[in-house]
């Protein structure tokens, strides 16, 4: 019903558009004749600048406007219970049912209504035949329900992975994940809770120290060199401003004897190499203590 009620705001906007066409039109008219001089006489016909006959000007206060019907309200968009930019625990359980009808990745379960998750909202919307809104209303909140069953805790929370009996960053636990661990200083490829390889890795030194918190991979560069330092950055899947995980020939041969300027260092170029034709753009990377 509200559905309905929407189209035919719209169609109430296309009457009021055509009414000021037709009056701006016959405005225009009287105003003017076809040579651009004002040429509307009292018997009404239009006088061109063939015309040998007088014509007596009619002010356009005489002229009257066709009637036009015009009804319905302008068209009022329902309220937002979330949207783009929304973050709370309620917009992961959206997520989690549409990632129960496959509309949504379970990388993206992670609290925040960002485009994966509006792109999933659109097309649940077109499938139920509603206002492709992108944003999630009292109706299409209605109609998901509905659709899917109340999500267990595991498919809220799905449980981390543990490795050597200590468990994984609760971020890594969903989607593709680069998860590394500062402390222990280890780099995990995790997908799906999975953990796929890991890595030795350094960091920055204290002046240069590698940023924490969650990221994703921005952009890739096989062959990359610094700019800044010269130095070359092979394998280097960039994740916040200057800082990427890469390979590192003086990781290599010196070990944790020395630091990067900010970088996660990889030591190991075969498996790097590997793990660069894997990582996407847009994946997660994770940067925490344990």
């Amino acid at each position: 019903m509200r559905a309905r009620n929407w189209v035919r705001r719209l169609y109430a906007v296309r009457h009021v558009l055509a009414a000021a066409v037709v009056t701006a039109a016959i405005a225009g008219i009287a105003g003017y004749g076809l040579n651009g001089s004002e040429s509307v006489t009292s018997a009404g016909s239009l006088s061109g600048s063939g015309d040998t006959a007088a014509a007596t000007p009619v002010s356009t206060t005489d002229l009257k406007t066709v009637p036009f019907e015009v009804s319905g309200e302008l068209p009022i968009y329902p309220e937002a219970l979330w949207r783009n930019g929304s973050t709370s625990a309620e917009v992961r359980k959206v997520e989690a049912r549409l990632i129960q009808l496959k509309l949504l990745e379970k990388r993206w379960l992670d609290n925040e209504y960002g485009t994966m998750t509006r792109s999933a909202v659109k097309k649940f919307q077109t499938s139920k035949g509603i206002p492709e809104l992108g944003y999630v209303d009292q109706n299409t909140w209605d109609q998901l329900k509905s659709a899917t069953r109340e999500p267990t805790q595991v498919e809220l929370y799905p449980p981390a992975p543990v490795v050597n009996g200590k468990r994984l960053d609760q971020r890594c636990a969903t989607g593709v994940a680069l998860c590394i661990d500062k402390t222990t200083r280890k780099l995990r490829y995790v997908v799906d809770g999975v953990v796929k390889l890991q890595f030795d890795v350094r960091f920055g030194a204290k002046k240069t120290a590698t940023r924490e918190g969650s990221f994703t991979v921005g952009w890739k560069s096989r062959d990359h060199v610094s700019k800044l330092y010269d130095s070359p950055m092979p394998f280097a899947m960039f994740f916040s401003g200057g800082q990427a995980v890469h390979y590192s020939s003086d990781f290599a041969a010196r070990g944790y004897a020395g630091a990067s300027h900010g970088c996660v260092n990889v030591r190991d170029l075969a498996r790097i190499k590997w793990l660069f034709d894997q990582v996407n753009l847009g994946d997660k990377v994770i940067v925490y203590r344990s």
